[in-house]
C-alpha cells in the first residue's frame, strides 16, 4: 500500500500517515519502529524528549530501506532553544538516529515564559540552511506564536504539529495554516484514550458503516480533512490496522458528524496548553 503524500512549502512531500514513538520506552522503540516498516510506514515521529532517538535509529539502520524511501522528523526540546543550542541539539539527535539529515525537524513547544522560540525558529532555518533538516517546522504553536516567527524571519513553518482529535481541533490553528500554506499534523489523534471517543455515536455509526474499527475511522476522518496523522502503538496488530485505512472512505455526512463532537469551548484538549506550558 502507497501511503498519499503531502506538499510542503519546502517543496518536499510528506507521507500522510506516519508512525509516532511517543511515550514508547526506548528499549521497545527499535522493535516497534521495526515492526511498522515491516508494515509499510515510511514516515516516523520521534523527538529528543522521547529518549528513544537511538531505539529509531537502529531499527532505520537495519530495515535496509533506502534513506531516500524514509520520511524521519525528530524535535527540539524546550531547554535547548537559547543561543546556539539548537545547533548543538540536532548534531546530537542525528547521532543517534545515525542520520546525516532529518526530513523535518520541529521547535516542540513556544515555552512563552521563556521567549526563546524566536530564536529557535532563527537557528532552525539555519540547520535547514544547512542541510542537516530538508523541512523546518513547530509543534504546538498557536497563531500568535506563527505570526511572530513570520514577522521576526520571514519565513513560515513547513507544518505545526499540535493536539488534534474530534473532541478537541483547533479550527484557528487550521486556518492560519490555510491562508499561509503551513501543513498541520495531529499528534494525539485518537484522544490518547482520554475520552470514550469510540463510543460517540458518529465514530461508532461511521465504523459500523464501513465496516471498521472506530480507530479507523477517526483515522480515515482526519485523513479526508487534509491532516498528517500519525497514531503509535507498540501492538503489532494495532499497528498494522491503523495502517489499513485507504480501502474505505467516509460520506461528507459522516466526516460532518465526527466534525460536529468539537465542543468548541477548548474542553475537549488532553494535553498541556502552549501559553501554559514552559
Amino acid at each position: 500500500m502507497t501511503v498519499p503524500t503531502v506538499k510542503l512549502n519546502s517543496g518536499y512531500e510528506i507521507p500522510q500517515l506516519g508512525f509516532g514513538v511517543f511515550l514508547v520506552p526506548p528499549h521497545e522503540a527499535e522493535k516497534a519502529v521495526t515492526e511498522a516498516l515491516e508494515v509499510g510506514y515510511r514516515h516516523i515521529d520521534t523527538a529528543a524528549i522521547y529518549k528513544n532517538e537511538e531505539g529509531v535509529g537502529a531499527a532505520i539502520a537495519k530495515s535496509g530501506i533506502a534513506r531516500d524511501e524514509l520520511f524521519i522528523t525528530t524535535k527540539l526540546w524546550n531547554d535547548r532553544q537559547a543561543g546556539e543550542e539548537p545547533h548543538s541539539a540536532i548534531r546530537e539527535s542525528l547521532d543517534k538516529l545515525q542520520l546525516d539529515y532529518v526530513d523535518l525537524y520541529l521547535t516542540h513547544w513556544p515555552t512563552p515564559e521563556k521567549d526563546t522560540y524566536s530564536n529557535a525558529w532563527q537557528k532552525l532555518i539555519e540547520i535547514r540552511d544547512a542541510g542537516l533538516s530538508r523541512s523546518i517546522g513547530v509543534s504546538n504553536h498557536l497563531p500568535e506564536h506563527l505570526d511572530r516567527l513570520v514577522a521576526d524571519t520571514g519565513v513560515v513553518p513547513a507544518v505545526d504539529q499540535i493536539e488534534l482529535h474530534p473532541a478537541y481541533q483547533q479550527q484557528n490553528v487550521i486556518d492560519w495554516g490555510r491562508a499561509t500554506g503551513m501543513r498541520i499534523e495531529s499528534w494525539g489523534p485518537l484522544g490518547q484514550g482520554k475520552y470514550p471517543l469510540f463510543e460517540n455515536p458518529a465514530v461508532a455509526a461511521a465504523a459500523e458503516a464501513h465496516g471498521v474499527s472506530p480507530a479507523q475511522a477517526v483515522l480515515r476522518w482526519h485523513l479526508q480533512r487534509g491532516i498528517i496523522v500519525f497514531p503509535k502503538s507498540v501492538n503489532r496488530s494495532r499497528i498494522e490496522e491503523n495502517f489499513d485505512v485507504f480501502g474505505f472512505e467516509l460520506t461528507a455526512a459522516e466526516v460532518d458528524a465526527i466534525t460536529a463532537i468539537d465542543p468548541q469551548d477548548g474542553s475537549g484538549r488532553v494535553g498541556s496548553h502552549p501559553l501554559e506550558f514552559n
